[in-house]
């Protein structure tokens, strides 16, 4: 007989890829007075004990540790803004979208995974620009740093000696995402290694990149219908299995995300 396939709630959720937000470092003792306006670009390669809330900051002058000792964050792209930010305002809106394809693709690469895999990972990405007086001396530069969880992080794990190739191979659960609840709507992400009973399985490709977007209900739709077929196949077609999915909206497809996430009710 046909598997019985049991949709639970979907979610739509704004990408955790493209962190942003404004302000800058206080005067606490995490900040290097060195970093808090410096025209030069950072260091590659340099670890932090970033906190979620710094993150949300546009710029970040956290003291740099010792990459042998705790942290949370790795700075794993840096480089120039391209010539056509030289005259930008500081808050220029296509700031975002170049963080996005630069920070996103470099993230990639230095997991050593595809992009499938990194949208299923509880480690994410931020991005950071100079601060408001450094980018009116004219420093035009950005910082990709890997971080130790998400969104919905309250607190950052810590991070290996570096990342590089974390997620090469077939990657340890701890670092992998699941959620702990009725559905995957609203709940806390965890890593896979902790209790759980809902694991990201699959992502599905929604739209090619030339694609305009189509609206939400036919992302969701298109969503819904892949991630049945996905997470039965991910499931090798049991007789009755549970799955969800999470979708985006506009706002992340036009920084170039197509995908959504597909999620199998399972302790495994």
């Amino acid at each position: 007989m046909p598997p019985v396939r049991r949709l639970l709630p979907a979610v739509a959720l704004p990408i955790v890829l493209v962190l942003s937000g404004c302000g800058n470092d206080d005067g606490s003792d995490r900040v290097d007075p060195a970093q808090l306006d410096a025209v030069e670009a950072p260091e590659l390669g340099a670890c932090r004990d970033l906190e979620p809330g710094d993150v949300e900051k546009s710029s970040n002058a956290t003291k740099t540790v010792d990459c042998a000792e705790t942290h949370t964050a790795e700075t794993y792209a840096v480089g120039p803004l391209p010539a056509t930010y030289d005259e930008a305002d500081y808050d220029d809106d296509g700031l975002a979208q170049f963080a996005y394809e630069r920070c996103s693709g470099q993230f990639e690469k230095f997991l050593g995974a595809d992009e499938s895999l990194v949208m299923r990972t509880v480690v994410s990405w931020a991005w950071f620009r100079p601060s408001e007086k450094a980018w009116d001396k004219g420093a035009r530069w950005y910082r990709c740093d890997l971080v130790g969880g998400g969104e919905q992080s309250k607190e950052y794990v810590d991070l290996p000696e570096t990342a590089k190739g974390l997620l090469t191979g077939r990657p340890e659960d701890k670092w992998m995402v699941c959620a702990e609840g009725p559905t995957v709507v609203g709940e806390v992400k965890v890593p896979c290694s902790e209790k759980h009973n809902w694991r990201a399985v699959t992502t599905i490709k929604v739209g090619t990149d030339d694609e305009s977007y189509p609206g939400d209900r036919l992302v969701e739709v298109k969503t819904r219908d892949f991630c049945s077929d996905s997470v039965g196949a991910w499931m090798n077609y049991p007789v009755d299995y549970e799955y969800a999915y999470t979708w985006f909206h506009k706002a992340e497809w036009d920084a170039g995300n197509r995908r959504s996430i597909c999620w199998a009710r399972t302790p495994r």
